[in-house]
């Protein structure tokens, strides 16, 4: 890979268990930012602020802070260089030799430069590709096989088109994602792969909705387009055509982006932080790799002679697929407990009454031919009971906690109890001496 040229030094003597440090590398291009990340040390701390310095032409210069826990003053220091010149960032793997002002050179590999960006397209079509065996979009892939099922013996041409529209379902499904993206970024926020997930709101709908799909799999309330339809989303899940298809390509991208994959990361990555039209670019083809095996399938029937005849088993079959999306739904739910902590038991009464009311719609309404009308009015009563008690009662849905729910934690750390994160206090500990224990997790 391409090299770079790299020294550090001790700029003064230290005070108080300070001491500057100098670090200068080569660099063909004007960087517009320049940072040294550090590999940790049990003997000292490299601090996190960067102060830029002037440099010879065609150079990079910054200074940086180290603590010294104990021992003597390192003489070696390792870790990452990165540098943003314009729309391309590149990281330096390094090990340099500190010493007095002025000594140390070293020649360094760069294995994590800026990559080419069809080797970014190449990761971004893998990682839409693995993200279809990933826990997420299994559910999704449940109903993909009941499609199949139930189209495997149709004209060619109708299974092509329906491969067709779902792919067209995740292509828009993303390319709305990739427009959030930059609408963020204009807006000066922080973007991040799934970043709709820490959204309460995001959450409770999805869990809504999972579950009205699982229940619309189990047969509770049946399929139909009509105005009368208790969810119309929810009904689209399982039905077969081209509505059906185009949702699965939606509800598909809305799950999926709760996960990630091998090679998935540096794409997206790399994406985020380039123009709007390589944003376009990148996430549309995680969303080909994403559609890609149902479509290939779609145009070879031949190798879908290994699903058997269509018969009475395929209603038993849709049945225990409502079982991987019920079990979704009960990890969406789990997410909420982030943002609701114990007042999220109340969404789990809230789906108890959707339950009821898609079983009374389907029951009744549906299936049923007498007081169609007295039914359709209990169902909407329960909905309406179960959501003014559960989520704006219980669950106050409108008013999550502040931050992140703290995470119960049991024991006492060395010095101390656990607490809360809180970046004041942590800095008011460093300052005193006290070491921190810092304990973090991820829900999703």
């Amino acid at each position: 890979g391409e090299s770079v040229s790299a020294r550090a030094w001790w700029e003064a003597n230290p005070k108080d268990n300070v001491r500057s440090l100098v670090i200068e590398w080569n660099s063909p291009s004007a960087a517009s930012d320049a940072d040294f990340y550090p590999q940790s040390s049990d003997d000292f701390e490299v601090q996190g602020a960067t102060e830029r310095l002037p440099a010879d032409s065609g150079k990079i210069r910054i200074r940086k802070d180290v603590k010294k826990l104990e021992g003597d003053w390192p003489k070696q220091i390792s870790g990452l260089l990165i540098q943003k010149s314009g729309n391309e960032r590149a990281t330096y793997e390094v090990t340099l030799d500190v010493g007095p002002e002025g000594s140390s050179i070293a020649d360094v590999q760069n294995p994590i430069a800026a990559r080419p960006l069809w080797e970014m397209l190449l990761y971004a079509f893998i990682g839409g590709l693995i993200l279809n065996v990933m826990p997420c979009v299994l559910p999704v892939i449940a109903l993909k096989i009941v499609g199949f099922v139930r189209e495997a013996r149709s004209d060619p041409r109708h299974i092509r088109a329906l491969g067709l529209v779902y792919a067209l379902g995740v292509l828009l499904s993303f390319l709305a994602l990739a427009g959030v993206v930059i609408l963020f970024q204009a807006a000066g926020h922080k973007v991040a792969w799934g970043m709709q997930f820490n959204s309460p709101y995001f959450l409770l709908a999805m869990t809504v909705l999972v579950t009205l799909v699982a229940l619309n799999l189990f047969g509770v309330f049946e399929i139909s387009l009509g105005p009368r339809t208790l969810d119309a989303a929810a009904a689209l899940s399982s039905k077969s055509g081209p509505a059906g298809a185009f949702f699965n390509g939606l509800l598909g991208t809305a799950l999926a982006t709760s996960c990630t994959a091998p090679f998935l990361g540096a794409a997206v990555g790399f994406a985020f932080a380039q123009p709007p039209l390589l944003i376009v670019l990148v996430m549309l083809t995680v969303g080909v790799g994403l559609a890609t095996p149902y479509v290939v399938l779609s145009w070879q029937p031949a190798w879908l002679k290994f699903l058997p005849k269509p018969g009475p088993w395929m209603e038993k079959f849709k049945i225990a697929m409502g079982f991987p999306m019920l079990a979704a739904g009960v990890w969406l739910c789990s997410l909420l407990s982030t943002h609701y902590g114990d007042r999220t038991w109340a969404v789990a009464i809230f789906l108890v009454f959707v339950a009821v009311s898609a079983w009374i719609y389907g029951e009744f309404v549906q299936r049923g031919r007498k007081h169609r009308v007295v039914a359709t009015g209990v169902a909407a009563l329960l909905l309406v009971a179960g959501y003014a008690y559960s989520l704006e009662g219980e669950l106050q849905w409108r008013t999550p906690l502040n931050g992140n729910a703290a995470p119960q934690l049991s024991g006492v750390s060395p010095s101390g109890e656990w607490h809360p994160w809180n970046p004041a206090a942590v800095a008011a500990a460093q300052a005193d001496g006290h070491p921190v224990v810092v304990d973090f997790t991820a829900r999703w």
